[in-house]
């Protein structure tokens, strides 16, 4: 009988300068079982998302410094980092936010604020094998 490698814990870094949606955020990821990390600022997402390499990046598109579209061009930019999947959140959920964020490489998108139950459904589809 063979026995099937054991799966590491996805990796997610949040990207969210507001601290009460982070813990959210923590909390639903820690019940989740994955392995997260968080920035609080828009310089510091892609330097630390190049140093990780984390599964998902949950990226608000409203950050301090550098806005969340540019981090995900970065991000779609770097080969190195095409296999790292990108959920942005706004509290802008206008069809026109969704229509941009596609167009600079997002997997997905989801309007804040948000059930978490949703966004829980938006991190499976995203990390499925």
């Amino acid at each position: 009988m063979t026995v099937a490698p054991v799966q590491a814990p996805s990796r997610v870094l949040v990207v969210e300068d507001e601290d009460n949606i982070a813990t959210a955020l923590e909390f639903l990821l820690l019940r989740e079982g994955y392995h997260h990390d968080r920035v609080a600022s828009g310089a510091d997402a892609l330097p630390r998302i190049r140093d990780t390499r984390p599964d998902l990046v949950l990226l608000d598109v409203m950050l301090p410094e550098v806005s969340g579209y540019d981090i995900c061009a970065g991000i779609r930019t770097d080969p190195a980092l095409a296999a790292v999947k990108v959920l942005m959140m706004t509290a802008r959920g206008s069809a026109m936010e969704r229509k941009r964020g596609i167009e600079f490489g997002a997997d997905g998108f989801i309007a804040k604020p948000f059930e978490l139950k949703d966004l829980r459904a938006e991190v499976r589809r995203l990390l499925a094998p």
